[in-house]
């Protein structure tokens, strides 16, 4: 391993599919490449842990390298809304709201699209490209805020997950214990004949004590 590991760091340095500095996803962890050694490379990830990777890694398995050969980078917003709504109207609020963001390039421009029908709403993309990956969460963020607040303004529904269900047969058993238990709780809510009426003989005994 150790021999494997110092063969691939001098394929690193020699061949430079990464550089320090780069952006890359290694193993599903996203990070920045911070040293290059002979035996390890070493990648900070966002949340500042550091990952020690063996080079023999780096040379044998999949390295998405974000920053290979430059550091713009796409950012997609995926938008929902109810059925029922304008899709041309939807479409142009996105594209002017990809074009007025200050850190949202104009070549390639922002773009719309319609993606399709889903279960309870109509989906919708916004595709846009930024300068810097470094700045790729922030203005999806941003972009996400004003859609949600331009959307409220014009009174565009962001729906939720709904199901609706059609019950188009009940077992005779289960129906007969159903109705067995709602006239149980409807007799013990009913109030008790006799009780009421022992109630209203002590009350007109009582009255005639008070008149004697």
């Amino acid at each position: 391993n150790i021999v494997n590991n110092f063969v691939s760091g001098l394929i690193l340095l020699f061949e430079r599919p990464i550089t320090i500095g780069d952006v890359v996803v290694f193993q599903g962890e996203w990070g920045t490449v911070r040293h290059i050694g002979l035996r390890s490379t070493v990648v900070e990830t966002f949340d500042r842990s550091e990952i020690i990777v063996p080079n023999s890694q780096l040379v044998s398995e999949p390295v998405f390298n974000w920053t290979l050969s430059s550091y713009t980078a796409r950012c997609i917003i995926t938008v929902r809304v109810a059925y029922g709504t304008d899709i041309a109207k939807v479409m142009q609020i996105l594209e002017v709201i990809g074009k007025g963001h200050p850190e949202v390039l104009t070549d390639p421009p922002p773009s719309a699209l319609f993606i399709g029908f889903g279960e309870s709403s109509l989906d919708f993309e916004l595709r846009v490209w930024v300068a810097s990956i470094n700045n790729r969460l922030g203005v999806k963020s941003d972009l996400g805020t004003t859609i949600a607040l331009r959307f409220q303004e014009e009174g565009i529904e962001i729906p939720f997950p709904q199901r609706d269900l059609h019950l188009r047969s009940v077992d005779e058993n289960a129906g007969r214990l159903l109705a067995g238990k709602n006239r149980s709780r409807k007799s013990s809510h009913a109030p008790d004949r006799n009780m009421e009426k022992a109630g209203g003989e002590q009350g007109k005994d009582k009255a005639r004590e008070e008149d004697l």
